[in-house]
């Protein structure tokens, strides 16, 4: 990982003054745009800056985007990623690269070499659910701007219940996590978590600068009343199930993704070391099943797979 450079430390700290809600909210409606010469202009200069590769996306031609939001969250072709893995396997759930993956220490997550954010923190405070995931097991994926941006199943689940944080929204770069401490349980952020056969599950879509909203495909956009913290609760006739492999969510602008599992209950493989680049779909890690349970739960309303 390269130290942060002078040029680094300069716009961090800018980003630490400047009104980090209000860029988004104009890029939000910059990146929704439907004027032709807008919107080309933007998915253009995107492209073209980070050489961004068309060839799994269902549509290649940049024309047929109604506007920047529906290029950045575009659709894979059928079948571009299926998931062959084994059903014991842990599917990598999103495009990026590896920011780091291990064992939550004492309650605490590698943010960075040499700098940690508590799992607490992360989990907004939530002493029952930071409870189930102690000396559990996690990985932290980044999404560029080049990447594909939708968040996909590591495993099926059935959705217990999901919490909107807000927060601020720094830059995730490789250079921010090295500057600004526990930025990940600084920044904007929606839990999502789901029950599967080694016990619980979190799918952490982390926010950013310039990230407008996340949504899921659930519950649309997600935010709470007043921008204030929120719970949704799914239980009997709302139970929610997804198999692996289908879309959980997507980046309205890109981000991080953080999987947590119970103690014992995953082996991340060797594929997830940091800076190596993964791809949706992709087995990441074994999956060990919780004692008494011989099934993953199946789907429960029919969610088809969105890739």
């Amino acid at each position: 990982m390269k130290a942060p450079t002078t040029k680094d430390k300069l716009l961090t700290g800018l980003l630490r003054i400047l009104p980090q809600h209000l860029l988004a909210g104009i890029m939000y409606k910059l990146a929704r745009s439907e004027w032709p010469a807008l919107k080309n202009l933007i998915i253009n200069g995107v492209v073209k800056r980070y050489d961004v590769d068309l060839s799994d996306a269902d549509s290649s031609s940049l024309d047929s985007y109604p506007s920047f939001n529906a290029f950045f969250t575009r659709a894979l072709k059928p079948g571009a990623r299926p998931i062959t893995s084994p059903d014991n396997s842990i599917a990598c759930p999103a495009d990026g690269r590896v920011n780091h993956a291990g064992i939550i220490d004492h309650g605490q997550l590698i943010q960075a070499k040499g700098h940690e954010y508590g799992l607490m923190s992360l989990l907004a405070g939530d002493q029952t659910l930071t409870g189930e995931f102690l000396d559990g097991s996690y990985a932290t994926i980044y999404l560029s701007p080049q990447d594909y941006h939708r968040v996909h199943m590591p495993v099926a689940g059935r959705l217990r219940e999901m919490h909107f944080v807000p927060g601020k929204l720094f830059s995730v770069s490789e250079a921010t996590t090295q500057l600004v401490p526990e930025l990940f349980a600084r920044n904007e952020r929606v839990i999502c978590v789901f029950d599967t056969v080694a016990g619980p599950m979190a799918v952490i879509l982390v926010g950013a600068i310039f990230v407008g909203s996340m949504e899921t495909t659930w519950h649309g956009e997600v935010r709470g009343p007043g921008n204030t913290p929120s719970i949704w609760h799914y239980q009997d006739q709302q139970a929610i199930s997804i198999n692996k492999g289908e879309e959980l969510g997507r980046f309205n602008m890109g981000s991080t993704v953080i999987m947590l599992f119970p103690k014992g209950r995953a082996q991340w493989g060797g594929n997830l070391q940091p800076g190596a680049a993964v791809r949706m779909g992709e087995a990441v890690g074994t999956l060990t099943p919780h004692p008494g349970e011989n099934s993953i739960p199946g789907p429960g309303n029919g969610l088809p797979a969105s890739a």
